[in-house]
């Protein structure tokens, strides 16, 4: 079974990581999954602040849900 359903991660246009001697202006990621299932339970998962950040830091992340022709 091919992994065909994914989470398509982006930044926000104000993120600075953005700048080109960082990760670049077209940026973006993907986690790919075998199941809708375990997508969606990734995907809400990763909408949760991860427990090393510091007190008052937020995530820079945007997350959609992908799927493969």
């Amino acid at each position: 079974m091919s992994k065909n359903y994914g989470i398509r991660i982006t930044l926000p246009e104000s993120s600075t990581l953005l700048k080109s001697h960082l990760l670049g202006e077209n940026w973006e990621s993907f986690r790919w999954y075998k199941t809708p299932e375990e997508r969606d339970a990734a995907y809400e998962d990763m909408q949760r602040q991860p427990s090393n950040y510091r007190q008052g830091d937020t995530i820079q992340q945007i997350l959609n849900k992908v799927e493969r022709a």
